[in-house]
């Protein structure tokens, strides 16, 4: 879909590692898409002044040149992650530029699901695809205090955010501008959770309500946060 200055959720695709097919043959950045969002838009648009493109939503590369027109990138499965030295450059520019990523969907590495010969690399090829764009590059744990945890809803607890089907507590990670904390959050990252599988199946009665607004809450905040930062 052309841009057209309405706000368009774009989510970032990427050549995809070997074992990373596991799911209805797809793959692993596409998995979802583009229900999770056309949901997310749609609660986007009853909750805020945002406006945004409930129907459409797009996909880019990180090396297109188009990615700069969108503030906002969305990228999951990122245990799968293939990425072009072009593609780097082109994702520190976007940074360097403003624009805020959101990592999600972010399993540790090995984990199957019940899937037979699937198993992602995890923290370690994601951590070595960004420093690649970013070469001094720190990862801070995030905490309830963070401005983005506050930008639309009030999330004073991040213990609460729901597991669809991860063990354990979901991991929150930011990347900011200079390392320096002070500065604008270019990176937001879900480590061992996966919430736009909230997004995905809301309203279809898998998942509990309440657990799906958590969810929601934390994507309508995400776009806040990159929409005024």
């Amino acid at each position: 879909m052309p841009y057209n200055g309405q706000f368009t959720f774009v989510r970032i695709n990427y050549t995809t590692a070997p074992g990373g097919y596991w799911y209805q043959g797809l793959p692993a950045w596409s998995h979802g898409y583009p229900v999770a969002e056309q949901n997310l838009m749609r609660i986007l648009n009853e909750i805020s002044d945002l406006a945004p493109r409930t129907e459409e939503i797009n996909s880019l590369r990180l090396d297109d040149p188009e990615l700069f027109k969108y503030p906002v990138a969305y990228i999951i499965e990122v245990g799968w992650w293939e990425m072009a030295d072009s593609e780097a450059a082109g994702l520190r520019a976007y940074l360097q530029k403003g624009g805020f990523l959101i990592v999600d969907d972010f399993k540790v590495a090995g984990f199957s699901g019940g899937f037979a010969g699937m198993g992602g690399g995890g923290w370690d090829t994601f951590e070595q695809n960004i420093k690649r764009a970013l070469p001094d590059v720190r990862f801070f744990d995030m905490s309830p205090q963070d401005p983005i945890f506050h930008s639309f809803f009030e999330i004073d607890r991040l213990d609460v955010i729901p597991q669809a089907y991860n063990a354990g507590l979901p991991v929150f990670r930011g990347v900011y501008e200079d390392n320096d904390r002070a500065k604008r959050l270019q990176i937001i990252i879900n480590y061992n959770t996966d919430v736009s599988q909230f997004w995905e199946w809301s309203g279809r009665g898998l998942r509990p309500v309440d657990d799906t607004n958590e969810a929601y809450k934390l994507g309508v905040n995400y776009i806040m946060y990159g929409m005024t930062h």
